[in-house]
């Protein structure tokens, strides 16, 4: 099933500013955070070398660039969501689309790798891998999209033949050509699959009750009422 969702819905559904979750995405390690409180001292001390070496008065200007750089460790990750938000809602077009699970299978990524030098001496490449779902969703027309992100201990209540939900950006107006998909949400099972959360949840639920509530009622007014 595939629904269009007019261009309000969707604005709800992902916002402009980022959420607690997107903001904690991107938020990170302590080593992320430990990075951004470097660059925030880094640019509170070049601001008071300006002052000092060329005898800058302390302005407005001045001081709104202080503030900014000091807070820059707070302020980043909600930047870092919002620039992922408004890349995701530049599509003109979007819709819900509800399928199930045609397959699912776990896969290793390497992430990263690091040098280390063993007991011999010798120099030595260790990779960073990390588990990861892949998902096939599909439906009765066909359509089908394979997605994959981080496995969670969550992901262990997915299985083939589950309703998933998400929702799928186009450029064109007709859906016929799908060019962004969200993360997937399992309704039966209240999970997620993500990588980068693009939903704001409670409004993508809400949708998705209301349309199995039109769903049910369809068949009910399409029902003549008994002769007595």
């Amino acid at each position: 099933m595939l629904v269009p969702l007019t261009r309000q819905k969707f604005e709800q559904i992902i916002p402009l500013i980022a959420t607690g979750l997107q903001y904690k995405y991107y938020w990170g390690k302590f080593s992320n955070f430990l990075q951004r409180l470097l660059i925030s001292v880094v640019a509170v001390v070049v601001i008071l070398l300006l002052i000092t070496l060329f005898k800058l008065e302390f302005g407005l200007i001045i001081f709104v660039l202080g503030v900014v750089g000091a807070l820059f460790w707070l302020w980043y990750p909600a930047f870092q969501a919002s620039v992922q938000n408004i890349q995701c809602r530049r599509y003109k077009y979007s819709g819900f689309f509800r399928g199930r699970v045609l397959d699912w299978w776990i896969t290793d990524r390497v992430i990263g790798k690091q040098e280390t030098v063993n007991s011999k001496g010798e120099l030595v490449i260790v990779e960073n891998r990390e588990k990861r779902i892949n998902l096939e969703i599909g439906d009765d027309t066909g359509f089908s999209i394979e997605f994959d992100a981080p496995l969670r201990p969550a992901h262990k209540a997915i299985a083939r033949g589950q309703v998933a939900e998400m929702v799928v950006m186009s450029n064109r107006a007709d859906l016929s050509i799908i060019e962004e998909f969200s993360d997937i949400y399992f309704p039966n099972r209240d999970v997620w699959v993500s990588d980068y959360p693009y939903l704001r949840r409670d409004f993508f639920n809400e949708v998705g009750r209301r349309l199995s509530e039109d769903q049910q009622e369809r068949p009910r007014r399409r029902r003549r009422p008994s002769r007595e």
